[in-house]
């Protein structure tokens, strides 16, 4: 058996995430003291209880990881080795600290000034993203193509899974690219909440003042295998992922090709760890032959556990 543990992207929180995992293990908690000393707040409030900041991209992406790191140390503590790991889009960051990549406290501060820089990249409402449902990702490329020649930018975000790839960019554009692949004959197109065009070439401010950040911080060669959502491939080595970090922020995620690698690298079972279960419902309609299980809550754990003896 070949495992990877992927990790939760942007989008996934909500408040009460972790909670009665921190209130039953001290390794929980533990992390979560060591966030809150690192960013001098109060991480388990911004978790655990209704708030406005929990949706704040600068403050999200590092509850999230803080949230997927808790729970891989349980998993850790209870034997729970990855043979290689991923994540989607922020979840990348989880997947350099767990293959010492990134120590957890630079990560937390690295992710939230990534959150900064990205919604200081485009002001609120000029940007917006679309779930496409049911077409061939050729058709959706040519379109956005076209539509972004004649009115601005529009362009694949994420290539999720068979059947649903999400577009982003600015509004009119996006809006107009909705109407047309309908009219190509997508099954659906969603428009998704979201604050900003994630993923697209209009977050090319945020990956410059990235790029001057991730001078400061300490990138270490990778200890396993960590999959890259910009290549699909394995990361290289620490000059490798800084470039792809910076690249990453303005590229479309290829979660479905990722994916596919893994499985050609002969992962047979994946653990999504962090909140929700949105990875693994991509990767059942990915490949329906290998084995997925999700660790967020004390049920959910116990189950996987389950499955691993």
């Amino acid at each position: 058996m070949k495992t990877a543990i992927v990790y939760s992207g942007q989008g996934a929180q909500y408040a009460g995430m972790g909670k009665d995992l921190y209130e039953q293990y001290d390794s929980v908690k533990e992390v979560f003291a060591q966030a809150s000393d690192t960013l001098q707040l109060d991480m388990a409030a911004l978790c655990f209880e209704e708030n406005n900041l929990l949706n704040q991209t600068m403050y999200t992406q590092p509850s999230i990881l803080t949230v997927s790191m808790a729970i891989d140390a349980l998993l850790a503590e209870n034997g729970v080795k990855p043979d290689i790991v991923a994540g989607l889009s922020l979840g990348e960051y989880s997947a350099f600290v767990k293959a010492g990549v990134l120590s957890f406290p630079e990560a937390l501060k690295l992710v939230k000034k990534r959150g900064q820089y990205m919604t200081e990249a485009v002001p609120l409402g000029e940007g917006a993203m679309a779930a496409v449902m049911g077409l061939d990702r050729k058709i959706i490329e040519d379109i956005c193509q076209e539509v972004a020649l004649e009115h601005g930018v529009v362009s694949p975000a994420n290539y999720n899974m068979p059947g649903q790839i999400a577009i982003a960019g600015l509004k009119v554009p996006v809006e107009i690219a909705s109407q047309r692949l309908s009219e190509a004959g997508a099954k659906r197109v969603v428009p998704l909440t979201v604050s900003g065009p994630f993923h697209t070439s209009l977050l090319e401010p945020a990956a410059k003042q990235l790029e001057k950040e991730i001078q400061t911080y300490q990138i270490n060669d990778p200890s396993m295998p960590v999959i890259s959502n910009t290549t699909a491939r394995p990361f290289e080595d620490a000059a490798h992922i800084k470039g792809l970090m910076v690249k990453q922020v303005m590229s479309p995620v290829y979660w479905e090709d990722s994916v596919q690698k893994m499985i050609e690298l002969g992962v047979d079972t994946f653990i999504e760890v962090g909140p929700g279960k949105t990875l693994s419902s991509f990767i059942k309609k990915i490949d329906r032959s290998v084995n997925t299980m999700n660790v967020e809550n004390i049920k959910s754990f116990e189950k996987t556990l389950q499955k691993l003896t």
